[in-house]
């Protein structure tokens, strides 16, 4: 059943509106349709048969307060960045299908160049926002579901392609951020904020051009997530055992399940530090062949402290209790009851990854070719967290506690992707390319003498692989009628992973510590068919179906998991995913905007979820293939200029989506039930007054509705949070944002901004979203 929600219809304003239109009433049919989102943007080289929204530099600069790139994309339909924080490295692409842990199911490129990290599907392998500036952007554009050949089957949830600043003539860009957050949750009551600054310069001159940018990123985030007690089950605690508390300190509430939980500190209070430079050089050889290479550096060191609200008699800092503390850390004591502590430990992380990328292109009468290729390398990536023995360490003393060291140097991935077009006959297009990717792990857990200092240690696990991916693919465009065209294609796909392994020095007899799997392969085929009819000058109808298969991650099958009884939970045998998509749209274009009303359903067979196997004994929990997955839903966005009076630009959307799982052999209960992290309503509108060429002032919300954190307890035959909206859940939100920005004249402006102008406490299991945030900058342009 559909629900209707007065707050997601926000966005449906425009449905009754005057005409709208970003183009040209004689412009002609093509499957190459554009929805622009601000300002029009350049029309891709090659078609696409996929509803593409956008937003440019211009709409980036008047309307949207983001100190990094994967905070361009906040207003765009369907779309949302899990950035948790302003730097996070784990922002999580989001779109109509995918949720907020599900890293490979979309696909983000920069200028042709692979940003999305396919080591994992999850929270920690994030796309590589880094290694762009905001400032460079000139454009992003957002394609959904998998209907074109050109893309993999991680683009089963949409494309984010990012075109940076190509320069015509010599021009420097200095830009300064500064931000600050207001945080009050639990015991914290405090500000957390930073600075950005970018440099950048280009030139062209004759065949050749540069491409120079800078950028650094200064922040201290609120915190991650929040300690809490596990009370001892049976008699008290035995003297000199247990330390009594100052239970003022604590703080009393009810988590997601309608349970008491008390909250004793805060943690993961990240002090991020990143810088990124990029050098970028094209060189056109002549007028059939142009080349240019991208070298990105991205370098972060990060600092993550922890702050408890516990004090004993003496008001020393309590940060842990717990089995492995000493003496009298076993335990604490809370208004006369015994509790052990989760971990209060300061971590530390370094990384710097390197990315290279070549393109060429070129082409001639009816021809046309292009070929990008990159290599992205973590050169260094490390991270340290601490065990301390003692309840009152905070473990920065003079003398350090042990610890792990994770190390995933040499980890990364290469890409290759070469196209060929060709007119070869009238009304016909083809598109013919080939693919490779390779992703490769290579991760260390070591247990440590010196959390802090030590780069040995004993070897607790490590895991290592590869996946390869070859494909081929062609994609005809047919104009076969003035007013229809059609598009199909069909893309070729060989997997492979090779070289698996992983140690767990943990596991003892029958499971062995050392495990070494076979190499294995598969191949799929994925067509794709587009039809598009422009049924009058201003109303065009399309229809769109691909496939898309979305091969396991090196991880999935090949990183260490244990659970319970020590059983090995990883799968080398895991399935791909095989998506079949479909999307139905209808768009009217007015002289002032435009209006686009779709349908889309998708149909996911041996969908990769983490669940657990309730036909085996022990039940096992981990990343399984559930049979089937299906999911519909509706999204209407609009945008307008100069309406309803001039000088007035809005923009909206909203989308209602429901996910359910339709059978599961593994966990027959969940047949029928909801698929985690997909919110029913999502919306977004942006209203943009260009007050005078110098003055504009943009007011912006954002809101999405009730999503599960996960799966049905089959058990209970209930979600596990009845109570979604607080710390913990993933929460719904109802955000307005505002920005304003003057030019003093054609070199110098400046804006001030406010997210989250109402101070919305939001929540992405487990993490608070941020709170009310400032920010203030100063651009320089020649």
């Amino acid at each position: 059943m559909f629900k209707f929600s007065p707050l997601a219809a926000a966005a449906c304003l425009l449905c009754n509106a005057a005409p709208m239109t970003a183009f040209a009433a004689d412009e002609p049919a093509t499957t190459d349709k554009v929805v622009i989102s601000g300002q029009r943007a350049a029309t891709p080289v090659r078609p696409v048969p996929s509803t593409i929204e956008s937003v440019g530099a211009v709409q980036i600069e008047e309307s949207i307060n983001s100190a990094t790139t994967a905070g361009l994309l906040q207003y765009l339909p369907s779309t949302h960045v899990r950035e948790r924080y302003i730097g996070d490295r784990n922002g999580v692409l989001v779109m109509r299908v995918n949720s907020s842990v599900a890293s490979a199911q979309t696909t983000v490129y920069a200028d042709g160049l692979l940003l999305s990290n396919f080591l994992n599907n999850s929270f920690s392998t994030a796309p590589r926002w880094g290694m762009v500036s905001p400032e460079e952007i000139e454009r992003v554009e957002v394609l959904y579901g998998p209907f074109s050949a050109q893309y993999p089957g991680n683009s089963a949830g949409g494309v984010v392609r990012m075109i940076t600043r190509t320069p015509t003539r010599f021009e420097a860009h200095v830009k300064v951020d500064a931000f600050s957050e207001h945080f009050k949750e639990y015991g914290t009551n405090a500000r957390f904020g930073g600075q950005h600054a970018s440099v950048s310069l280009g030139n062209a001159a004759g065949a050749f051009s540069y491409w120079l940018s800078v950028d650094h990123l200064d922040n201290q985030s609120h915190p991650q997530t929040y300690g809490n007690t596990t009370a001892k089950t049976g008699a008290a605690a035995t003297a000199g055992t247990f330390t009594v508390v100052d239970s003022s300190r604590v703080i009393r509430d009810v988590d997601t399940a309608g349970n008491p939980r008390i909250i004793v500190s805060s943690l993961g209070i990240d002090h991020t530090v990143q810088d990124m430079a990029k050098l970028k050089l094209g060189f056109k050889f002549g007028p059939q062949l142009q080349a240019s290479y991208t070298l990105g550096i991205w370098q972060n060191k990060s600092d993550g402290s922890v702050d408890s609200y516990l004090r004993d008699a003496s008001g020393n800092t309590v940060y842990n209790a717990g089995a492995s503390m000493s003496g009298a850390f076993k335990f604490v004591r809370i208004d006369g009851k015994d509790y052990t502590l989760s971990a209060a430990v300061p971590s530390r992380s370094g990384s710097e990854h390197w990315m290279h990328g070549l393109a060429l292109k070129g082409g001639q009468g009816d021809w046309s070719w292009d070929v990008n290729t990159s290599l992205y390398t973590q050169k260094k990536d490390y991270s340290r967290t601490a065990a301390p023995t003692n309840g009152l360490d905070d473990s920065l003393g003079a003398t350090h506690p042990g610890g792990q060291l994770t190390d995933a140097a040499g980890t990364g991935w290469r890409n290759l992707d070469a196209q060929l077009a060709w007119r070869w006959a009238p009304g016909h297009t083809l598109l013919a390319g080939v693919h490779h990717d390779q992703y490769k792990l290579a991760n260390t857990t070591l247990a440590t003498t010196d959390w802090l200092s030590s780069d040995t240690g004993t070897l607790s696990t490590n895991s290592y692989g590869r996946t390869i991916t070859d494909a081929g693919y062609l994609q005809d465009e047919w104009k076969f009628a003035p007013d229809w065209s059609a598009m199909l294609g069909l893309r070729a796909e060989r997997w492979q992973a090779l070289g698996g392994s992983n140690y767990n020095a943990a596991n003892t007899a029958p499971n062995p510590k050392t495990l070494v799997y076979g190499d294995r392969s598969a191949h799929h085929f994925s067509p794709k068919l587009h039809l598009a009819w422009q049924a009058q000058p201003d109303v065009s109808l399309q229809a769109s179906y691909g496939k898309g298969v979305r091969y396991p991650t090196v991880s999935e099958i090949f990183q260490t998991f244990t659970g319970p009884n020590n059983v090995k939970t990883n799968d080398p045998n895991l399935k791909p995913e095989q998506v079949s998509s479909s999307e139905l749209s209808a768009e009217r274009r007015w002289e002032q905007g435009t209006l686009r009303a779709s349908y889309f359903h998708e149909e996911k067979r041996d969908a990769l979820i983490s669940q657990t196997d309730t036909t085996v004994t022990p039940n096992i929990s981990s990343i399984q293939n559930v049979d089937t997955v299906r999911t519909d839903g509706i999204e209407v966005s609009g945008q307008a200029s100069n309406w309803p009076w001039r000088g007035l630009d809005l923009q909206a959307s909203s989308t209602y989506t429901r996910s359910m799982i339709g059978h599961d052999a593994r966990n027959p209960a969940l047949d029928g039930s909801m698929q985690p992290r997909i919110p029913d309503w999502r919306a977004t509108l942006v209203a943009t007054w260009h007050a005078s060429e110098a003055l504009s002032a943009s007011l912006a919300y954002r809101f999405s509705g009730r999503q599960h954190n996960a799966l049905l307890n089959t058990s209970t035959r209930q979600y596990n949070d009845p109570n979604p909206n607080v710390y913990g859940a993933v929460s719904h939100y109802s955000v307005i944002d505002a920005k304003l920005l003057y030019r003093f004249n054609r070199n110098w402006s400046a804006s001030v901004g406010v997210n989250n102008l109402g101070n919305f406490k939001y929540y992405v299991n487990p993490n608070p979203y941020p709170q009310r945030t400032w920010f203030g900058s100063l651009k320089f342009d020649i």
